[in-house]
This record gives structure tokens, sequence and C-alpha cells, in this order.
């Protein structure tokens, strides 16, 4: 079966909801074993855990933060005692992001999302390279964004974390590759999940109008691109960007 990931275990980090609960819920059902990560809301973390397990599927819930080596360390742990060693990493957690003018941004602003898009990362990355060049396999996923391909105004501190997490991709895609080892870019545009819920109807609007393809993305359309990226069907493809986003950034 073409995308088959019978036999993998693969960690979704910030995946209780939005983007990351459709990555885990779609690995799971193309067979894969996967650990639900949160920090916040356990309630709906548990209850994404349970729909993964009604798929039939095997899973693991791990409270942790994935910005904390410690956090990293025992996530990774927990995910080997549960499921087995991690073959498949997709790093999807995230904090909230405001767009501010320079002046209005502060330097913890800026550390904030370098945790999340830099360290972050490579913390996970250090912590589940060994298993995978071990088995001369592995995939590592990050979910990027189009700001940093669109240069969004307003929101420097975002679109330079997300720059590094680029720069930091690419490296890791030409340093991992002689072993079997994929390192790639899922960079979705303005995809609306709950977390936007309270976001302008006229922003969303101006948005919405641009999209060449006349249609909002959803979720699926994300975790179907992340699913491509973990499968042995894209096995010759590593430092790869892919923009989600209906045609919006055509370079």
């Amino acid at each position: 079966m073409a995308f088959s990931l019978t036999g993998r275990v693969a960690l979704v980090t910030g995946s209780s909801k939005g983007l990351g609960k459709s990555i885990a819920l779609t690995l799971a059902r193309a067979g894969a074993r996967v650990c639900v990560n949160y920090l916040n809301d356990a309630t709906k973390a548990q209850a994404t855990y349970e729909e993964i397990r009604s798929l039939g599927a095997e899973a693991a819930l791990v409270r942790a933060d994935v910005s904390d080596p410690r956090g990293v360390e025992e996530l990774v742990g927990a995910v080997r005692d549960q499921l087995g060693p991690i073959d498949i990493l997709v790093i999807n957690a995230t904090p909230d992001q405001p767009q501010l003018p320079i002046e209005e941004y502060t330097w913890e602003h800026y550390e904030r999302m370098i945790d999340f898009f830099i360290k972050s990362p490579y913390l996970l990355t250090r912590a589940c390279v060994a298993h995978m060049k071990a088995q001369h396999w592995g995939r590592i996923v990050n979910i990027g964004s189009e700001v940093f391909q669109r240069g969004v105004g307003n929101f420097s501190a975002y679109v330079s974390a997300k720059g590094g997490q680029v720069g930091f991709t690419r490296s890791m895609a030409s340093e991992l590759a002689p072993w079997g080892i994929t390192v790639n870019i899922v960079a979705p545009g303005w995809i609306p999940v709950e977390r936007h819920e309270k976001d302008p109807q006229e922003m969303k609007d101006r948005y919405r109008a641009i999209i060449p393809m006349g249609r909002w993305g959803v979720p699926q359309d994300v975790a179907d691109a992340v699913l491509y990226f973990a499968s042995e069907e894209a096995s010759f493809v590593t430092g790869q960007t892919i923009c989600v986003n209906g045609g919006l950034t055509p370079w």
C-alpha cells in the first residue's frame, strides 16, 4: 500500500488540536504508532488520544515542554517505553504568535520564537537521531510557515525564527542524508484552526481573497503533505520545503 507507515513509531509535538491533531490522526491511519504530545490542554489531548485509539491504532499520550531539555529527554524516553524508539519526528508545537511592529517587540518575544523553532528542533533531533542512524532510516518533518517566503511585516520575531528553522532543516538534511534520514519542511499558509477563533473576520477575508486556488486550506491538506514526507515514497527527497497555501507562494 502506498504511503504505508506500518511498523513505524511517530511523535507529533503539539498534537492535541489543530494541525498537529490532524497530522497525528493521518499518520495513525497510515499504520504508525503515534504519540500525542501536549503541554497545556489535557482535555483536548485526551480526546485526540482516544480518537486515535478508536481507529485501532496504538498510541501514547505524553505531556512535555518541547523547548526544555529535560522535557524533551523525558518525552522521548516515554515514547520509547510505551511505543518503541521514534522513527518519524514531526516538530509542530508552537507558542503564541503576536504580530507587532518592531518597536513593540521585546527580546523576550524573539527568544520565545527561537525556543520553539530552533531550540526545540535541535533538542528533539539530537534526542532521536541515534536510533535513526542505527537503523539507517528516519524521517524528520518540521512544520514551518509561508511567512518566511513571503517576508510578512509586523511579524519579525516569528518570521526570523522560521528562517532559522529553514537553515537548521537544510543543514540537517545534508548531514543526515548518508544514514537514510530525510529532513524536510511543510510550510502551511494561514489555515484557521481553534487558536484563530478570535481573529478579526476582516483580516480573514483579506487573506482569503488572495489565495489563488480560491478556497481556505484545511488541516488535512497539511497532514497529507507530512504523510508524504514521512513515507518510503519520499526517501530521495530531503532538505525541501512544501508550501501548502493554494499557490500563494509559487516560488
